[in-house]
């Protein structure tokens, strides 16, 4: 019975592949700007989540009065 050879570089994500094309492209300032823009629509969204988390509550409750 043989091992399964063993790779010696790892083979790189989706995600990793997009950053490396993004550096060559945009310069550190770009980069930064668009990560700070994409974590604040990540955070809107969670916001807006939870809204909607509070307003099913408060509608329960208020259901149940």
């Amino acid at each position: 019975m043989q091992a399964t050879p063993v790779r010696a570089t790892a083979i790189p994500t989706f995600t990793g592949a997009l950053r490396a094309v993004e550096s060559l492209l945009m310069s550190g300032g770009q980069r930064h700007a668009r990560r700070n823009a994409w974590t604040s629509v990540l955070e809107d969204r969670r916001r807006a989540k939870d809204r909607v988390e509070a307003q099913q509550v408060l509608e329960a409750v208020s259901a149940r009065g």
